[in-house]
């Protein structure tokens, strides 16, 4: 299917600050994302950012720069200027691939794209992939999601779900049954869901959580969940996973 593939880009970051810029084996991390998306079947990718350094690392690439405010509160709120901006119809199909997913395999973002195709019933989709470790469950930085037997989100949450009772609450170790998924941030929607999102104030589990995801399920926006068919390694939020990803691209 036609789609285009924005990946929101913002400079400044609490916990690793400048991190769109950060050296990832010899190539910046926006770089790299830029490649992975390039490699999808999407039809134009577009960096949105709020930075002159970002875009200069983006010059010379065959993605788009799209200079955006710094005073978005979200990466959709980002990409909604970039709509703005390159006047795109209601229609268009975008895929959102975070800026700080370096290894993202690019089968996965057109997974996403045909999902949302084949869905004509749901106006946003994402993907997931099982947690295997039982320390990933109860990590934060890890949101986990719970779906329906539809296959759309019921809940996503950096905490623990669903809860084991009797099990995590008394402490009692073992392996994992199959109710754990890892929410991989990589969203498909139409340029009308977003601008309905947009609209929408700021829910209250969105606020608790610091999801923003939630905004749509509270106001009744169906997400449809599928089972990434390719093994998608986490992003970058912390220094130790500035190191993990290095790592991998050192073997």
């Amino acid at each position: 299917m036609n789609f285009k593939v924005v990946i929101p880009a913002r400079y400044e970051s609490t916990r690793l600050p400048g991190k769109p810029l950060l050296d990832l084996g010899g190539q910046s991390m926006i770089s790299r994302v830029v490649s992975q998306a390039l490699a999808s079947e999407a039809s134009e990718v577009v960096v949105a950012t709020d930075d002159v350094r970002v875009r200069s690392a983006v010059d010379g690439t065959h993605a788009k720069c799209c200079m955006t405010s710094s005073d978005h509160q979200s990466g959709s709120d980002r990409i909604m200027e970039v709509v703005s901006k390159l006047k795109w119809n209601e229609s268009t199909v975008i895929v959102n691939v975070q800026g700080d997913e370096p290894l993202i395999p690019p089968v996965v973002i057109d997974q996403v794209a045909n999902l949302l195709s084949e869905s004509p019933s749901v106006d946003v989709a994402t993907l997931s992939e099982p947690i295997i470790l039982r320390k990933d469950v109860f990590d934060p930085n890890i949101t986990k999601v719970v779906v329906n037997s539809c296959g759309e989100a019921m809940y996503f949450s950096r905490a623990p779900i669903p809860w084991k009772r009797g099990d995590f609450d008394s402490g009692i170790e073992g392996p994992l049954d199959g109710n754990y998924l890892r929410h991989i941030g990589l969203y498909a929607y139409t340029v009308s869901a977003l601008r309905r999102f947009v609209n929408f104030p700021e829910s209250s589990i969105e606020g608790i959580e610091k999801l923003e995801q939630m905004r749509f399920i509270e106001n009744g926006i169906s997400i449809r969940v599928a089972s990434a068919i390719a093994p998608v390694p986490g992003g970058v939020d912390t220094e130790a996973d500035v190191e993990r990803v290095k790592a991998i691209l050192g073997e």
